[in-house]
């Protein structure tokens, strides 16, 4: 259990998982669809209800296996629940795959592939640039930036 889960930080977790991961259709995955694959997958039993109650944060104390299906259902590791570090690196990951579900940023990577680094670097400058011109707050660096 996370040692923190008790002022929220376990329902702001599992809320995120579900504001981000999401099936091809585009919305929200229901509880009902969580926990039928969790028990579908062998998992533990867990219900729709209970679901909702850990989002909302009137539940907070789940066992290990429930925290471990539900991780393996958004396709994240468990130490996401228990480890504030890796929830945070996890985080910057959804971040950029939510970003490229948006089909004119996923064009433009795709066509950015193959580029030279200072290229790629003259057109990070630029969408800075652009960003700062808009408004927009600079974009924290991808989990892997530092290599």
């Amino acid at each position: 259990m996370p040692e923190n889960a008790g002022d929220g930080a376990l329902a702001a977790k599992v809320d995120h998982l579900f504001r981000t991961v999401r099936p091809r259709t585009g919305g929200e995955h229901t509880f009902e669809e969580v926990a039928e694959a969790i028990r579908a997958r062998g998992g533990p039993t867990i219900s729709a209800t209970y679901l909702w109650q850990l989002r909302k944060g009137l539940r907070d104390n789940p066992t290990k296996r429930h925290l471990e299906a539900l991780a393996g259902f958004f396709g994240v590791p468990p130490a996401y629940f228990f480890d504030d570090a890796e929830a945070e690196r996890i985080d910057a990951e959804l971040a950029l795959l939510t970003a490229l579900r948006d089909a004119p940023v996923r064009q433009i990577a795709l066509r950015a592939n193959g580029l030279s680094a200072k290229s790629l670097e003259a057109i990070a400058e630029m969408v800075d640039r652009v960003r700062e011109l808009e408004g927009l707050p600079r974009p924290t660096p991808p989990p892997d930036a530092s290599r």
